[in-house]
Protein backbone atom coordinates (compact mmCIF):
# COMPACT_ATOMS: atom_id res chain seq x y z
CA UNK A 1 0.00 0.00 0.00
CA UNK A 2 1.28 3.45 -0.91
CA UNK A 3 1.28 5.52 2.29
CA UNK A 4 1.87 8.72 0.33
CA UNK A 5 -1.21 8.23 -1.86
CA UNK A 6 -4.81 8.98 -0.84
CA UNK A 7 -6.87 6.28 0.81
CA UNK A 8 -9.63 4.40 -0.98
CA UNK A 9 -12.31 6.44 0.77
CA UNK A 10 -10.61 9.70 -0.23
CA UNK A 11 -10.42 8.58 -3.86
CA UNK A 12 -14.12 7.69 -3.81
CA UNK A 13 -15.03 11.08 -2.32
CA UNK A 14 -12.97 12.92 -4.94
CA UNK A 15 -14.50 10.80 -7.72
CA UNK A 16 -18.05 11.45 -6.52
CA UNK A 17 -17.49 15.20 -6.13
CA UNK A 18 -15.86 15.56 -9.55
CA UNK A 19 -18.49 13.33 -11.16
CA UNK A 20 -21.30 15.36 -9.60
CA UNK A 21 -19.66 18.58 -10.78
CA UNK A 22 -20.03 17.40 -14.39
CA UNK A 23 -23.15 15.24 -14.09
CA UNK A 24 -25.54 17.58 -12.26
CA UNK A 25 -25.61 20.33 -14.98
CA UNK A 26 -26.01 17.73 -17.73
CA UNK A 27 -28.81 15.87 -15.93
CA UNK A 28 -30.54 19.15 -15.12
CA UNK A 29 -30.38 20.20 -18.78
CA UNK A 30 -31.74 16.83 -19.88
CA UNK A 31 -34.65 17.02 -17.43
CA UNK A 32 -35.33 20.58 -18.58
CA UNK A 33 -35.70 19.42 -22.20
CA UNK A 34 -38.01 16.58 -21.11
CA UNK A 35 -40.52 18.81 -19.37
CA UNK A 36 -43.79 18.19 -21.16
CA UNK A 37 -46.39 20.90 -21.61
CA UNK A 38 -50.05 20.49 -20.63
CA UNK A 39 -53.11 21.81 -22.38
CA UNK A 40 -53.64 24.66 -19.90
CA UNK A 41 -50.15 26.01 -20.46
CA UNK A 42 -48.60 24.50 -17.34
CA UNK A 43 -45.88 21.91 -17.12
CA UNK A 44 -46.70 18.21 -17.29
CA UNK A 45 -44.58 15.11 -16.81
CA UNK A 46 -41.53 13.98 -18.70
CA UNK A 47 -41.92 13.79 -22.46
CA UNK A 48 -39.74 13.46 -25.56
CA UNK A 49 -42.02 15.70 -27.62
CA UNK A 50 -39.44 18.48 -27.86
CA UNK A 51 -36.78 16.02 -29.01
CA UNK A 52 -39.16 14.65 -31.63
CA UNK A 53 -39.97 18.20 -32.75
CA UNK A 54 -36.42 18.55 -34.05
CA UNK A 55 -37.34 16.20 -36.89
CA UNK A 56 -40.88 17.53 -37.41
CA UNK A 57 -41.15 19.29 -40.79
CA UNK A 58 -43.75 21.66 -39.36
CA UNK A 59 -41.33 22.90 -36.71
CA UNK A 60 -38.16 22.70 -38.79
CA UNK A 61 -38.36 26.34 -39.92
CA UNK A 62 -37.90 27.61 -36.38
CA UNK A 63 -34.71 25.64 -35.81
CA UNK A 64 -33.34 25.86 -39.36
CA UNK A 65 -30.61 28.35 -38.30
CA UNK A 66 -29.23 25.73 -35.90
CA UNK A 67 -28.99 23.07 -38.63
CA UNK A 68 -27.33 25.62 -40.92
CA UNK A 69 -24.93 26.74 -38.20
CA UNK A 70 -24.14 23.13 -37.28
CA UNK A 71 -23.31 22.32 -40.89
CA UNK A 72 -21.05 25.37 -41.10
CA UNK A 73 -19.31 24.42 -37.84
CA UNK A 74 -18.68 20.86 -39.03
CA UNK A 75 -17.12 22.19 -42.24
CA UNK A 76 -15.01 24.58 -40.17
CA UNK A 77 -13.98 21.73 -37.86
CA UNK A 78 -12.86 19.65 -40.84
CA UNK A 79 -10.80 22.49 -42.34
CA UNK A 80 -9.30 23.36 -38.95
CA UNK A 81 -8.27 19.74 -38.37
CA UNK A 82 -6.64 19.71 -41.82
CA UNK A 83 -4.71 22.86 -40.89
CA UNK A 84 -3.49 21.18 -37.72
CA UNK A 85 -2.52 17.91 -39.43
CA UNK A 86 -1.09 19.30 -42.68
CA UNK A 87 0.51 22.53 -41.44
CA UNK A 88 1.17 22.49 -37.71
CA UNK A 89 2.24 18.86 -37.27
CA UNK A 90 4.78 18.79 -40.16
CA UNK A 91 6.20 22.12 -38.98
CA UNK A 92 6.63 20.76 -35.46
CA UNK A 93 8.38 17.67 -36.82
CA UNK A 94 10.67 19.85 -38.93
CA UNK A 95 11.55 22.10 -35.99
CA UNK A 96 12.26 19.14 -33.69
CA UNK A 97 14.42 17.32 -36.25
CA UNK A 98 16.24 20.04 -38.18
CA UNK A 99 16.02 23.26 -36.16
CA UNK A 100 16.02 22.35 -32.44
CA UNK A 101 17.48 25.75 -31.51
CA UNK A 102 14.33 27.43 -32.84
CA UNK A 103 12.07 25.28 -30.66
CA UNK A 104 11.72 27.82 -27.78
CA UNK A 105 10.82 30.65 -30.16
CA UNK A 106 8.42 28.44 -32.10
CA UNK A 107 6.75 27.29 -28.89
CA UNK A 108 6.37 30.90 -27.71
CA UNK A 109 4.75 31.93 -31.01
CA UNK A 110 2.37 28.96 -31.02
CA UNK A 111 1.30 29.40 -27.38
CA UNK A 112 0.83 33.18 -27.71
CA UNK A 113 -2.83 33.04 -28.91
CA UNK A 114 -3.94 31.49 -25.60
CA UNK A 115 -2.94 34.70 -23.80
CA UNK A 116 -4.84 36.99 -26.19
CA UNK A 117 -8.60 37.45 -25.54
CA UNK A 118 -10.79 36.50 -28.47
CA UNK A 119 -12.25 39.99 -28.74
CA UNK A 120 -8.73 41.46 -29.03
CA UNK A 121 -7.84 38.80 -31.59
CA UNK A 122 -10.83 39.82 -33.71
CA UNK A 123 -9.70 43.46 -33.70
CA UNK A 124 -6.46 42.37 -35.32
CA UNK A 125 -8.15 39.91 -37.67
CA UNK A 126 -10.84 42.32 -38.91
CA UNK A 127 -8.60 44.13 -41.47
CA UNK A 128 -7.21 40.78 -42.62
CA UNK A 129 -10.70 39.38 -43.12
CA UNK A 130 -11.63 42.46 -45.09
CA UNK A 131 -8.98 41.47 -47.63
CA UNK A 132 -9.95 37.78 -47.39
CA UNK A 133 -13.54 38.73 -48.15
CA UNK A 134 -12.48 40.59 -51.27
CA UNK A 135 -10.25 37.77 -52.47
CA UNK A 136 -12.08 34.60 -51.37
CA UNK A 137 -15.56 35.80 -50.47
CA UNK A 138 -17.31 36.05 -47.13
CA UNK A 139 -18.21 32.37 -46.76
CA UNK A 140 -18.31 30.95 -43.25
CA UNK A 141 -15.50 28.51 -44.15
CA UNK A 142 -13.02 31.40 -44.10
CA UNK A 143 -13.30 31.41 -40.30
CA UNK A 144 -11.07 28.33 -40.39
CA UNK A 145 -8.04 30.64 -40.72
CA UNK A 146 -8.92 32.34 -37.42
CA UNK A 147 -9.85 29.05 -35.77
CA UNK A 148 -6.56 27.58 -36.91
CA UNK A 149 -4.80 30.27 -34.88
CA UNK A 150 -7.11 29.76 -31.90
CA UNK A 151 -6.50 26.01 -31.60
CA UNK A 152 -2.71 26.25 -32.01
CA UNK A 153 -1.84 26.22 -28.26
CA UNK A 154 -4.09 23.23 -27.50
CA UNK A 155 -3.10 21.19 -30.54
CA UNK A 156 0.59 22.00 -29.99
CA UNK A 157 0.63 20.54 -26.48
CA UNK A 158 -1.05 17.32 -27.59
CA UNK A 159 1.30 16.74 -30.51
CA UNK A 160 4.42 17.81 -28.63
CA UNK A 161 3.70 15.28 -25.86
CA UNK A 162 3.72 12.47 -28.43
CA UNK A 163 6.84 13.85 -30.12
CA UNK A 164 8.68 13.92 -26.79
CA UNK A 165 7.66 10.30 -26.14
CA UNK A 166 8.94 9.07 -29.52
CA UNK A 167 12.54 9.08 -30.75
CA UNK A 168 11.78 10.85 -34.03
CA UNK A 169 15.42 11.55 -34.87
CA UNK A 170 16.40 7.86 -34.76
CA UNK A 171 13.33 6.83 -36.72
CA UNK A 172 13.92 9.49 -39.36
CA UNK A 173 17.62 8.64 -39.76
CA UNK A 174 16.82 4.92 -40.07
CA UNK A 175 14.17 5.53 -42.71
CA UNK A 176 16.39 7.93 -44.65
CA UNK A 177 19.27 5.44 -44.58
CA UNK A 178 16.94 2.92 -46.24
CA UNK A 179 16.24 5.35 -49.07
CA UNK A 180 12.87 6.78 -48.00
CA UNK A 181 12.07 10.33 -49.07
CA UNK A 182 11.09 12.94 -46.51
CA UNK A 183 7.34 12.81 -47.38
CA UNK A 184 7.43 9.03 -46.92
CA UNK A 185 9.33 9.40 -43.64
CA UNK A 186 6.78 11.86 -42.26
CA UNK A 187 3.64 10.04 -43.44
CA UNK A 188 4.58 6.39 -43.03
CA UNK A 189 7.20 6.42 -40.25
CA UNK A 190 6.81 9.44 -37.99
CA UNK A 191 3.04 10.05 -38.15
CA UNK A 192 2.09 6.53 -36.91
CA UNK A 193 4.37 6.98 -33.90
CA UNK A 194 2.69 10.24 -32.88
CA UNK A 195 -0.81 9.16 -33.90
CA UNK A 196 -2.15 9.49 -30.37
CA UNK A 197 -1.11 13.14 -30.23
CA UNK A 198 -2.54 13.83 -33.68
CA UNK A 199 -5.87 12.27 -32.73
CA UNK A 200 -6.01 14.22 -29.47
CA UNK A 201 -5.19 17.46 -31.31
CA UNK A 202 -7.98 16.72 -33.80
CA UNK A 203 -10.50 16.16 -31.01
CA UNK A 204 -9.50 19.37 -29.24
CA UNK A 205 -9.76 21.30 -32.51
CA UNK A 206 -13.28 19.98 -33.14
CA UNK A 207 -14.36 20.81 -29.58
CA UNK A 208 -12.96 24.36 -29.82
CA UNK A 209 -14.66 25.01 -33.16
CA UNK A 210 -18.04 23.69 -31.99
CA UNK A 211 -17.88 25.83 -28.85
CA UNK A 212 -16.48 29.09 -30.28
CA UNK A 213 -18.82 32.09 -30.28
CA UNK A 214 -16.95 35.40 -29.97
CA UNK A 215 -14.97 35.37 -33.22
CA UNK A 216 -17.91 34.18 -35.33
CA UNK A 217 -20.27 36.70 -33.74
CA UNK A 218 -17.99 39.71 -34.18
CA UNK A 219 -17.12 38.73 -37.76
CA UNK A 220 -20.82 38.18 -38.59
CA UNK A 221 -20.60 34.50 -39.50
CA UNK A 222 -23.32 31.96 -38.75
CA UNK A 223 -21.99 28.97 -36.83
CA UNK A 224 -23.41 26.53 -34.31
CA UNK A 225 -23.10 28.77 -31.24
CA UNK A 226 -24.36 31.98 -32.88
CA UNK A 227 -27.32 30.11 -34.37
CA UNK A 228 -28.30 28.76 -30.95
CA UNK A 229 -28.35 32.28 -29.53
CA UNK A 230 -30.71 33.37 -32.32
CA UNK A 231 -33.05 30.39 -31.88
CA UNK A 232 -33.02 30.69 -28.08
CA UNK A 233 -34.94 33.94 -28.34
CA UNK A 234 -37.89 31.98 -29.78
CA UNK A 235 -37.41 28.49 -28.31
CA UNK A 236 -35.31 27.93 -25.20
CA UNK A 237 -35.52 24.14 -25.42
CA UNK A 238 -33.98 23.51 -28.86
CA UNK A 239 -30.55 25.01 -28.00
CA UNK A 240 -30.45 22.95 -24.80
CA UNK A 241 -31.14 19.77 -26.78
CA UNK A 242 -28.48 20.59 -29.36
CA UNK A 243 -26.00 21.34 -26.58
CA UNK A 244 -26.51 17.84 -25.17
CA UNK A 245 -26.16 16.33 -28.65
CA UNK A 246 -22.91 18.25 -29.23
CA UNK A 247 -21.51 17.01 -25.92
CA UNK A 248 -22.53 13.46 -26.83
CA UNK A 249 -20.82 13.85 -30.21
CA UNK A 250 -17.56 14.98 -28.55
CA UNK A 251 -17.81 12.15 -26.03
CA UNK A 252 -18.19 9.56 -28.81
CA UNK A 253 -15.21 11.09 -30.61
CA UNK A 254 -13.21 10.80 -27.40
CA UNK A 255 -14.11 7.10 -27.12
CA UNK A 256 -13.16 6.49 -30.76
CA UNK A 257 -9.83 8.28 -30.36
CA UNK A 258 -9.09 6.40 -27.14
CA UNK A 259 -9.85 3.08 -28.81
CA UNK A 260 -7.70 3.96 -31.82
CA UNK A 261 -4.83 4.97 -29.54
CA UNK A 262 -5.05 1.70 -27.60
CA UNK A 263 -5.08 -0.23 -30.87
CA UNK A 264 -1.94 1.62 -31.95
CA UNK A 265 -0.22 0.70 -28.70
CA UNK A 266 -1.07 -2.97 -29.08
CA UNK A 267 0.17 -3.02 -32.65
CA UNK A 268 3.56 -1.60 -31.64
CA UNK A 269 3.95 -3.97 -28.74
Amino acid sequence: MNRLGPSLATRWIIGVVVGAFFAIPLISTLLYTLRGSTSNGGEGGLSFERWAALFDPAASAAIKPIWTGLGNSLVLALITVLIVLLLLAPTMILVNLRFPKLKPFFEFAVLLPISIPAIVLVVGLAPIYLQIGRALGTGTWTLAFAYGVTVLPFAFRSIQASIDAADLKTLAEAARSLGASWPVVVVKVLAPNIRQGLLAASLISIAVVLGEFTIASLLNRQVFQTAMVVVQKQDAYAPAIFTLLALLFCFLLLLIIGRAARGNGKARS
